[in-house]
Formats: structure tokens, sequence, C-alpha cells
């Protein structure tokens, strides 16, 4: 038989959102907050998040003293009234069942950068021109991607390859939900194929690392001016093709982290020095985010992956058309269609799983 009262767990945390909740209301009554536009948004915000909890909770509480009172049916003598007490049992058992499962999912608290523009890093790892010509693949696939969610591309820095690979690109993305949905993306990934070059018709095996950032906004990372080292010399290109004739190309150094950037793709030194700073506020902001989440272990979200760029998440085998993503078990043998962008099922499964994890361990 069902209790008749929420899981201890389950009623703990939904004490907690409706606790903030009337501290969010008090404040957002306060004229310290309603005379401050950012304070007002911000506790907008949260309450925004926080209403459908504390709603769903009252329900929940609602159908369970509803349940209670048809228990107390069931047992009666008039074996009618019984009848169709159990009935009235059976269906808001399901309406609980399904009214949890919601609540669970509301308390998941949402991803703070989700809808941030995000900062892609790819590099060619071991397998020399192969591992270039893969990340060439990789950038591509992105690009498609992309190209179908209706998200802009801009590419900050690249280092092209005399036979069309890639040694490092460096491109941003932006759109709606951009770093929700990339951020899985981040680590090693291995190829295992064929090179065009092979003549033997052996396999190789090669390696690209791929970093996910969350551009930061102007107010996230402050960067003082007698902290960088800017340098500026003429950039360049395969065969001469790119080689400029003026000093373009910039080279910044952050000097308190030994953090440096390069962008040359542009003609113009100002925009590929606001570029450069622009890659280089998202990877300082990537560092204080680390720093922080390590801070706070053990009430942070549980995610797939620990999104280290060193930890092999996926191989791409391009004989046995199979795509394997090592963290969740995942294996598509539709590889050609995943390298055309479609890679909707990887990503659900991750965000899905990603859920689970966090609802396994807090809920």
């Amino acid at each position: 038989m069902k209790p008749d009262a929420l899981d201890p767990r389950l009623e703990e945390r939904l004490r907690e959102a409706e606790s903030r909740f009337a501290e969010v209301d008090a404040g957002l009554a306060s004229p310290e907050v309603l005379s401050n536009p950012d304070s007002l948004k911000k506790l907008g915000q949260a309450r925004s998040d926080l209403e459908p909890i504390v709603e769903a909770g009252r329900e929940l509480r609602s159908l369970l003293e509803e349940r209670s009172g048809a228990r107390e049916l069931a047992e009666s003598d008039d074996e009618e009234m019984a009848a169709l007490a159990e009935g009235e049992i059976e269906s808001l058992d399901e309406r609980i069942g399904k009214l949890q499962d919601r609540v669970k999912e509301l308390l998941i608290p949402p991803d703070p950068l989700a809808d941030r523009a995000a900062v892609l890093e790819i590099r060619a790892g071991t397998g020399g021109d192969e591992a270039a010509l893969f990340a060439a693949d990789l950038y591509r696939m992105y690009q498609r991607l992309c190209e179908t969610r209706g998200w802009k591309i801009e590419v900050m820095n690249s280092n092209p390859t005399e036979i069309g690979g890639y040694k490092e690109i460096v491109y941003s993305v932006s759109g709606k939900g951009v770093f929700g949905e990339l951020k899985y993306e981040s680590g090693v990934h291995r190829v295992q194929r064929v090179p065009e070059t092979e003549s033997g018709g052996r396999i190789h095996t090669s390696a690209v690392t791929v970093a996910v950032l969350p551009e930061a906004e102007e107010s996230d990372v402050q960067v003082n001016q007698e902290d960088l080292r800017i340098d500026v010399y003429r950039s360049s290109g395969p065969g001469g093709q790119s080689v400029n004739t003026t000093d373009s190309a910039v080279r910044i150094t952050h000097i308190p982290t030994g953090l440096v950037v390069i962008c040359q793709d542009e003609k113009s030194q100002l925009k590929n020095k606001a570029k450069a700073l622009r890659v280089l506020k998202a990877r300082l902001y990537e560092m204080e985010e680390n720093r922080r989440q390590q801070e706070e272990a053990a009430a942070r979200r549980s995610q797939i992956g620990s999104g280290d760029r060193s930890e092999r998440i996926r191989t791409y085998n391009f004989p046995q058309n199979r795509f394997t993503d090592h963290r969740i078990n995942l294996t598509l043998y539709r590889l050609d269609a995943i390298m055309q962008g479609e890679l909707d099922e990887a990503i659900e499964t991750l965000k899905i799983t990603d859920r689970e994890a966090y609802l396994k361990e807090h809920v």
C-alpha cells in the first residue's frame, strides 16, 4: 500500500523551494529592490523559476490528502462506497506519480549559462595530418548542426594546414540555448579510419580535442590592461596565400595566468584584438567557474563526464560507420549522418542522463 505522505527527501527539497519563494516575494516588496533594476530583474527571474515548483508542490500535497480520504472510505463497510473509493485511489495514484515526476524535474536547477553564446576550440591532437583533417571534419559537423539550429558562427582564429585540415580553429557560436546544447562536446574525440594517404589500407587512430567555453559577459570578467602583454605581427597562412603586408595579427598574453590567445583571421588589427579579448575572457571565465564548482562540489549539479578536454568522450569509426559516446554507452551505426550535423539523438540522450544523475543524487 502506497503512503499518503511525500518522500522525506522530496519534502525537504520542496520546503527549501517554498522558503526561498517566500524570501523572494518579501524581497520584491522592499523599497531597496524596487529602486534597483538589476536586483528587481534578478529576483523576478528567481520568482519565475520557483513559482511552478511551489504550485506543483501544493497540488501534490492536495492530491495526497485526497488519497488519504479515499483510503478511509475504501475501508468502509459499505461495499459500493469501498469499490468507488478503490477506483478513486487508482486514479489518484496515477496523477500523483506523474506529478511527482514533474516536481522532481522542476527541482533540477536551471543551468544559468545555458543560453550563453559559446566559444569552441578545436585542436588536432595525436595523429599528425590525419588529426588536422579530422579537426576540419568536426568543425564542418558543428557548422551544419549550427545551420539547422539557426545559430551564427564567427571564426576567431584558425591555423589551417596545406592539405585542408586545421591544427587549430577557434570560433564563437551565438543563438538560443547554444552553451546548454554544446557543453557536452568538451573532451577528446577519437577517429578511426583509413587516411587518404594510406596506400596499405590500414586503419589509423587519431585524436582531436574540443573545448566548449561559455562566452563571458562584460560583468563576468574584469581584465586589467596592466595584466596584458599585447604583441602584433604579420599573420601567416599555408603556402603564403594569406600572408598580410601589415602587422594585423594579435597575440595577447594574460600575465597572471600565463594564458595566451592569438587571433589573425581579420585584416584589421583592431578586430583581431577585440576577438582575442573575447576568447581570453571566455577562458578566464571558465577557469573561475571551474574553481567555483570545485569549491561547491558537494552542492553542485552532477554532470555527464567532467567536461575535461583530456577525457576521451567519443569514437568515430568510419569503416564500421559507428559513432560511440563512451560517457553514456551510446552507439549509433549512422556516422555518415552524424558527420552531417545530425547530433540531436546524442545531445538529447546526454541531457536526459544528466538530469537522471542529478535526480538520483539530490531528490
